[in-house]
């Protein structure tokens, strides 16, 4: 099973989190960017754009942070925060 967790930040408290799960047999990189996406719904946020810095973090720690530049529209926190928590 892979489950992604989701969480948002604003003044280095959390503010809400989900946890996205996925039984699929999807690649993994197709289940981060469909569990992203479901946790982007359910925040109601756009989609974040994966920066070369945020690639680079991801690949490292299979945790990743957007802030406002991965953002196209305006955010009212201070960071969206993915980890994987289980595959």
């Amino acid at each position: 099973m892979f489950r992604l967790w989701g969480k948002e930040f604003k003044d280095n408290k959390l503010i809400r989190d989900t946890v996205v799960c996925d039984d699929t047999d999807d690649t993994r990189t197709h289940k981060i960017f469909h569990a992203l996406e479901q946790i982007c719904n359910e925040f109601d946020l756009s989609n974040p754009i994966w920066l070369d810095n945020t690639i680079v973090e991801f690949q490292k720690h299979a945790k990743a942070r957007f802030y406002q530049d991965n953002f196209v529209d305006s955010i009212d926190f201070d960071y969206l925060e993915i980890h994987v928590i289980e595959e």
